[in-house]
């Protein structure tokens, strides 16, 4: 699984290498993707906290999804923070 993004592919890389499932990894990625492209493409390390509710918000209150969908999301991008940035 490859991407055109040397970023995400740093992250695949890093799932690879400690033997994360492949769904997991493509769900992460998923995720975190949906979440740089709902801030317009910017970078994870210049975002925080406020972006990260902002973008659970959005998924709740305008996509509807389900709290365990919500909570999918949200473990992605705390992986995305703790082991990536």
């Amino acid at each position: 699984m490859k991407t055109k993004s040397p970023f995400l592919n740093s992250i695949i890389n890093y799932m690879y290498s400690h033997h994360y499932a492949k769904k997991s990894i493509e769900t992460y990625v998923f995720w975190i993707t949906a979440y740089i492209h709902f801030h317009n493409k910017r970078h994870p390390t210049s975002m925080g906290n406020n972006e990260v509710e902002i973008f659970l918000n959005h998924l709740t209150v305008t996509k509807k999804v389900a709290a365990r969908t919500q909570a999918t999301a949200l473990n992605a991008l705390a992986f995305l923070y703790k082991h990536i940035i």
